[in-house]
């Protein structure tokens, strides 16, 4: 039968029964930038506007939160990269120097279920510069990149329903 290590708990979802939120990032300082240097950095890069919407409208546009200002950034590519992929080979690495998601301790993550209200509490603290305000992987992203053999990047999704935790079934 195999030890414990080699089972992995599991389970499955009609796929119109799962909801799937983004997982938002927010970023501790602006690499030494200002406001100003750091919108002119993305311009460069992006179409980008004032907005009244803290959430992206559609795949292809990131939310970004800074000085108290929300701003749409059009980040269409016309390809079927993830707006994920987008902020962190287009603005987390090449703007704000953070290469590794994983180990760069000025980034972290906020769960989709938090609201864009937790967004701005924390850019607004002080203890963050921005927040990027990310349209929620589509399933048939998500299937597509599974299909291909791929593997998501951190923090990409957030899924709800959450399986309850804390409650293990074991023979003895």
């Amino acid at each position: 039968m195999g030890s414990e290590a080699d089972r992995v708990m599991a389970v499955a979802f009609p796929d119109n029964q799962v909801q799937v939120l983004p997982y938002n990032r927010v970023v501790k300082d602006l690499n030494g930038n200002t406001g100003d240097t750091f919108l002119k950095a993305l311009e460069a890069r992006f179409t980008i506007h004032k907005s009244r919407s803290q959430t992206p409208i559609e795949k292809g546009q990131i939310a970004i939160y800074l000085s108290g200002e929300w701003y749409m950034l059009d980040a269409k590519t016309g390809s079927d990269a993830l707006d994920v992929d987008v902020l962190e080979s287009g603005i987390l690495a090449p703007i704000l120097g953070i290469t590794d998601v994983r180990t760069d301790k000025r980034i972290d993550f906020v769960g989709g279920i938090r609201g864009t209200q937790e967004l701005e509490r924390l850019v607004n603290s002080g203890a963050f510069a921005v927040a990027f305000s990310l349209h929620p992987v589509s399933v048939r992203d998500l299937m597509r990149i599974a299909d291909a053999g791929g593997i998501m990047p951190p923090k990409s999704t957030w899924f709800e329903p959450k399986l309850r935790d804390g409650l293990l079934s074991h023979l003895i």
